[in-house]
């Protein structure tokens, strides 16, 4: 079994920081980056609001360049994925990959947060068959054709800005009676041809031979003027939000009611000493690329203060 003082479990930019500060801290960190490397900013097409890229970014050239950083520091970054922890105060045991076993004084947990999706069978039925969860990923496959985008944050909007540059027509199925983005996403959104926005709007179905062909809408839900049709669509992309990936610890650490991690007042200290949690697996309120790099810097010092108060 293999003794490390400090087990990053996750990458991105909470998981990618706590790496840098951890090694140069010399705590010889060992950074796990899980199912996607750089988490879930590398299907973000553009940064624009991360400090000290006046031009803006890609999110995968933004993860690469920090995890370049880290590694420049000393860190151990390596591929797998965390799949069982045993946790106790200075004594953690994690399973990467179903085999390998690692002892490890202090744990960080950046395992961020998965897309969530409406629930429709349908969802299941054409999964990999018109529906989608990221479409940086997937537009390239709907060049010329007509998708829907579900959500009215900033993620739906941008894919919605993003689709429009390769497809047809982007439909934009909004619940509310308006959208939740920044205004300069709405504007963007709202100024684009090629986007045609559906306040009050639901997809409850989708239907097709060998993928998805039509979209089945509700509107209006709860009023007089409730009603329900059919749009013609090729592919729909959800974007309401994420759920945070934290059900591997739930037997041990304490999770408020959406399945975050609970942290102690400004710190990133769980429950149990030596076990902290970063980015957007604690993070129900800003869920933002540069929270969650602060938040992977303070996990390493806090791990930093917890090791050196306890000869570690």
């Amino acid at each position: 079994m293999e003794n490390v003082r400090c087990l990053i479990i996750g990458s991105g930019p909470a998981g990618y920081t706590a790496a840098i500060y951890a090694a140069r801290a010399n705590l010889s960190p060992v950074l796990y980056e899980g199912l996607l490397r750089g988490g879930q900013l590398t299907t973000t097409t553009e940064v624009e609001n991360f400090p000290g890229y006046p031009n803006g970014i890609s999110g995968p050239d933004m993860m690469e360049e920090i995890r370049e950083q880290a590694i420049r520091f000393g860190a151990d970054i390596r591929s797998g994925m965390a799949t069982e922890v045993e946790l106790k105060e200075g004594e953690n045991i994690v399973t990467i990959d179903g085999e390998k076993k690692i002892k490890t004084a202090s744990v960080i947990i950046s395992t961020g947060a998965s897309s969530k999706y409406l629930g429709l069978a349908d969802e299941k039925k054409y999964a990999g068959l018109g529906v989608s969860a990221c479409a940086t990923c997937d537009g390239f496959f709907y060049r010329n054709k007509t998708v829907v985008v579900v959500g009215g944050g900033d993620t739906a909007c941008e894919d919605a800005l993003y689709l429009a540059r390769i497809c047809k027509k982007v439909y934009l199925a909004v619940r509310r009676d308006r959208l939740r983005a920044s205004q300069v996403m709405q504007q963007r959104v709202m100024e684009n041809d090629k986007i045609e926005v559906l306040f009050k709007h639901e997809v409850i179905g989708l239907a097709g031979e060998d993928g998805v062909q039509t979209a089945l809408m509700k509107k209006n839900r709860g009023e007089a003027e409730e009603a329900e049709y059919t749009i013609e669509v090729d592919g729909m992309f959800v974007a309401i939000g994420h759920l945070p990936n934290s059900s591997l610890f739930e037997k041990y650490l304490e999770l408020d009611k959406g399945g975050f991690i609970k942290t102690k007042g400004c710190t990133t200290e769980t429950n149990i000493p030596g076990v902290f949690a970063a980015g957007d697996v604690a993070d129900p309120i800003y869920r933002q690329a540069i929270t969650a790099a602060a938040s992977g810097c303070k996990a390493a010092k806090d791990a930093e203060r917890f090791l050196l108060e306890r000869n570690l």
